[in-house]
């Protein structure tokens, strides 16, 4: 059998498949979650609502054997396309045009009087009949030419497109259309742009003498402090455990880690403990220079200590697998024609450290200005945009148009901020990584740098110390707020407690309902991050479609807003049909994942840029799909960047909490939520207590992802000892 035909037998069969698929959706599921009481037809099915008077679901229905004849006429024609499209569009109308409570226009009730029953969300059979029809017009596209022809890849477009417009656009619609919503309800210009242009939003008091600065420059100044310690911060642990004989690598890699897996109130708290009022450092510095302490760390400066150890840690992530991917040999040819360490490091080095500097410069700004924890905790009388967007929503004075428009400003900053990355890295190529033989030493770094970066991590070190000592002490004594060290458990048995009886064991602590719900949704969410992330990845680094520009921005709009108007958004949006899921554990792990994607993506795109084409190439000269060449070929390449994404998506599901706490329920509460609580009760001491277990939970998952995932490897020698050795 010819290559050719043996393409067309494996498009006929995956063409069948998803009209199968669409069959199983159409005819056998429940197409919804429920039925209205008054409404109980024998046959839960699209095909059995239809049949008993629900005509609206008739186009659905009938779409599955025009799609079969057309499908066999041409798969790839205009007509089979145009269905396809059609029955798509029309299942998305049904679910849209009529709601709980009846149509959402008379003309629907006049063509349909049964529509006045209302109609739930989607069911297994809804969701399952989308998601064949966009098999279909994947499929569809493939066959002319979209994507040069690989069905693996359309598919890929087509169903990420679907998601980010269902769980990222569609959101952020319905709450950007309150901007435009004055006081009465009615559409009204005017009061957006008063919201707009209000002096509390860009006054720049502070910087003539004033008292404070508007929200929008707090945010500005912040952002920009942070995301530049924590780069720098980020470099020089790269550098120090990739290209230093330090021996002790691995404790200085998992220290840096370390705060990535503590809940942000608890650095808050821990940070107020030594550095408030009467806190262990502020008593002591005032004895020792004979001053009055002050609440000094309320404000900008108590935020940004509290951010920059937050965030570090994804720059330093970002930027070892940066490091690691520099190809030696290039270093080693400078060196042989004269240049110096120094030199070497920034004419070469240098340079081909621009994507991985910018990719975390970017995380470490978005990250700050949509943080919440931290200013929340810290914040004293230093406004922030998304402590103002929170207040907003949740205030005595609910203001939904406000935190909008302050929303629209923060997504604007963002795409500011991405597009000076792009221009700064403009079209140059950084391609280190290729198919030929790379089994160069990586070069040392200079001595001057060396003493460089020790100098900037020590303090970085010495401050993740103290203030973890307090996380480690505080949940095992009496109460670290009023420095009562009397060493007791009774913290952690209030979370945790639990008996071995003859029935088995038996949970009697406060906090394991919590804490089951937060691994099983963070298990779930993890790798389904890591899989879209890097998935999003390649198809923006590797494939040319129509609309790339368009898709690469749609897959950062999540990553651009704060996790409270996340929350609200989609609270807003998926409260009522076609798609009801508030309150399950499913909103959980969807907001989890688009929230948290684009760190997979932009790490996965740092990957890429040093990754050369001709290997792909060759895969697919050899024959292989795109799904073989993503799987044999790609993935062991950047296995950094999986990493960095499944230790990044997992870990932050665990500890966040600005996006989860709209969303979770008394069926289905997080960790997070639990320890907010506690810390607005007071309770500090139970709230380390807690966040220390969780650590130690997270450490251990952590160190079964970097088993799971593994190393890269790419043939280099490396030198142990003065000794030179080959790899593995």
């Amino acid at each position: 059998m010819t290559p050719e035909h043996l393409r067309a037998t494996y498009a006929t069969r995956e063409r069948l498949a998803w009209l199968a698929l669409l069959a199983l959706g159409v005819l056998v599921l429940p197409w919804h979650q429920s039925l209205p009481t008054d409404a109980t037809p024998v046959i839960p099915s699209a095909f059995g609502l239809a049949g008993a008077g629900r005509g609206w679901l008739w186009p659905v229905v009938l779409a599955l054997p025009v799609l079969a004849w057309s499908s066999f006429r041409d798969a790839g024609g205009r007509l089979f396309l145009g269905l396809a499209i059609g029955a798509f569009l029309a299942l998305v109308a049904q679910g849209f045009s009529i709601g709980l409570r009846g149509p959402s226009h008379e003309w629907v009730a006049g063509v349909f009087p049964a529509s006045l029953q209302g109609q739930t969300g989607f069911g297994w059979g809804g969701f399952t009949s989308g998601i064949a029809l966009l098999g279909l017009i994947a499929h569809a596209l493939a066959l002319r030419g979209f994507c040069r022809g690989d069905r693996f890849a359309a598919s890929a477009v087509v169903f990420i497109v679907a998601l980010l417009s269902l769980f990222v656009f569609f959101p952020i619609l319905k709450l950007a259309m309150a901007a435009f919503v004055g006081p009465d309800g009615e559409l009204a210009f005017r009061p957006f742009l008063a919201r707009l242009f209000s002096p509390e939003i860009w006054r720049l008091d502070c910087l003539t003498g004033g008292r404070r600065c508007g929200v929008v420059i707090n945010s500005l100044v912040l952002g920009l402090l942070a995301a530049s310690i924590c780069t720098t911060l980020g470099l020089a642990l790269a550098l120090i455990v990739s290209r230093t004989s330090f021996r002790f690598k691995q404790t200085l890699r998992a220290l840096s880690i370390l705060p990535i897996i503590t809940p942000p109130f608890v650095v808050g708290v821990a940070i107020i403990v030594l550095f408030g009022r009467t806190g262990l450092i502020t008593v002591w510095g005032a004895e020792l220079f004979d001053i009055r302490p002050t609440r000094w760390v309320y404000g900008l400066t108590g935020i940004l200590m509290a951010q920059v150890l937050a965030f570090t840690p994804i720059t330093f992530l970002v930027l070892l697998g940066t490091v690691e991917a520099i190809n030696p040999t290039l270093e080693e040819a400078s060196q042989t024609l004269g240049a110096g360490p120094v030199k070497t490091f920034f004419k070469i080095t240098w340079p081909l450290l621009r994507p991985g500097i910018a990719a975390a410069f970017l995380l470490a700004f978005i990250e700050s200005l949509a943080d919440f924890g931290n200013p929340i905790v810290l914040g004293g009388g230093y406004e922030v945009l998304s402590t103002r967007i929170f207040f907003a929503v949740v205030g005595a004075r609910y203001d939904l148009g406000n935190a909008a428009t302050l929303a629209m400003i923060l997504l604007a900053l963002t795409l500011i901020a991405f597009w000076l990355q792009q221009r700064w890295l403009g079209k140059k190529s950084y391609v280190t990584v290729t198919g030929k033989s790379d089994a160069g030493l990586a070069s040392t770094l200079p001595f001057g740098l060396k003493g460089v970066a020790w100098a900037v991590v020590v303090p970085f070190v010495l401050f993740t110390l103290g203030v973890y000592a307090v996380v480690l002490v505080g949940g095992f004594v009496h109460d670290i707020g009023r420095w009562d060290l009397t060493p007791t458990f009774a913290h952690l048995n209030t979370a945790f407690a639990f008996e071995i009886s003859a029935n088995g064991v038996q949970f009697f602590g406060s906090a394991w309902n919590s804490m089951q719900t937060t691994l099983i949704v963070s298990a779930i969410a993890a790798p389904l991050t890591t899989l879209v992330g890097i998935m999003t990845a390649w198809l923006v680094a590797r494939q040319d479609f129509a609309g790339k520009n368009a898709f690469e921005f749609g897959t950062m709009l999540s990553f651009a807003i704060p996790g409270t108007v996340v929350g609200v958004s989609y609270v807003a949006a998926f409260n009522v049909p076609p798609v009801d899921i508030t309150g399950t554990a499913a909103i959980l792990v969807i907001c989890f994942v688009f929230r948290n994607m684009p760190v997979g993506m932009r790490a996965g795109l740092a990957a890429f840029a040093q990754i050369d084409r001709s290997m792909e190439e060759a895969s697919s000269t050899m024959g292989a799909g795109g799904a073989t060449t993503l799987r044999r070929v790609v993935l062991p390449l950047v296995k950094p960047a999986v990493f960095t994404a499944l230790v990044y998506s997992f870990v932050t599901a665990m500890t966040a909490v600005s996006a989860v706490i709209f969303l979770v329920s008394a069926r289905h509460n997080m960790a997070t939520a639990y320890i907010m609580g506690r810390v607005e009760a007071g309770e500090y001491a139970l709230a380390i207590a807690y966040s220390t277990v969780l650590m130690i939970v997270m450490i251990v998952c952590i160190v079964l992802i970097q088993l799971l995932v593994g190393a890269r490897k790419l043939g280099r020698r490396r030198e142990f000892q003065g000794q030179t050795t080959p790899a593995e």
